[in-house]
């Protein structure tokens, strides 16, 4: 494993970013995706570093979502990023398929002040909402909110189970035609809810895909899918030019 290297060859830097430079390269080289690095102790005396240190660098390279650090269990060298596909060609509506999706409830609830101008309701209005978290190799990676007008579809059933309700929903949203789709993405921090489903501190950096569906001359749909900054990309299908636009 690499050691430090010559503090005059970063003067400048801190200690503790010195160490996760050198940490990253040593995880490069002599580590794959699950490995388990060796505890604080012998780390600190390999890199002759103070533990406080070595942590200040392993919390950042968590933080860049290169470890995976879980009481009990160690710091493992953390798999490679999910790819989230934003393909201008992509399936169309938002999936029926929840098999690598938990449902965490799928319900009839007042439209937020955000998105009662965009589903053409007031603020009282009703909307049924799917909340539902994406998972990959076990791992939480995004939290999904659906918010579909009750126009497009009008009832749904509280007799039935959340994921078998959630399914019904989207077979009804997906029997109209697609009109029109438009994406948004940004980076943010997660808040205090969100932040607890993708099981991360709140203020975590996340990338925030808003999409809104047009079907029978309206918005239909609107998704906010959450994704965890440090454990997943967005990857963009080659298409034709496309105009930019500022945002609004």
């Amino acid at each position: 494993m690499a050691t430090m290297p010559d503090e005059t060859a970063v003067f400048g830097e801190p200690k503790y970013w010195q160490l996760r430079t050198s940490l990253l390269k040593a995880i490069d080289e002599d580590f794959n995706s699950g490995d388990i690095l060796p505890n604080e102790r012998d780390l600190a005396a390999r890199f002759g570093v103070a533990r406080a240190t070595l942590r200040h660098a392993l919390e950042q390279l968590e933080l860049e979502g290169r470890l995976v650090r879980k009481r009990g269990a160690g710091t493992t060298v953390a798999g490679p990023r999910v790819d989230v596909s934003l393909g201008a060609d992509g399936e169309g509506w938002p999936g029926v398929d929840l098999r690598d999706r938990e449902v965490i409830d799928c319900a009839t609830v007042p439209v937020t002040e955000e998105f009662a101008d965009t589903l053409k309701g007031r603020p009282s209005a009703l909307v049924h909402r799917l909340r539902r978290r994406q998972f990959s190799m076990r791992q939480v990676v995004g939290l999904e909110c659906l918010y579909v007008s009750r126009a497009v579809v009008p009832s749904l059933s509280t007799r039935v189970p959340n994921f078998e309700r959630a399914s019904l929903m989207l077979r009804q949203l997906r029997g109209h035609r697609l009109e029109g789709r438009h994406r948004a993405v940004e980076l943010a921090v997660a808040e205090a809810e969100e932040a607890r489903y993708l099981e991360r501190p709140p203020g975590t950096a996340v990338l925030v895909v808003t999409t809104t569906y047009t079907a029978l001359g309206r918005t239909a749909a609107v998704t906010v899918a959450t994704y965890r900054a440090d454990t997943c990309r967005l990857a963009f299908a080659e298409a034709g030019p496309t105009a930019l636009r500022p945002a609004s």
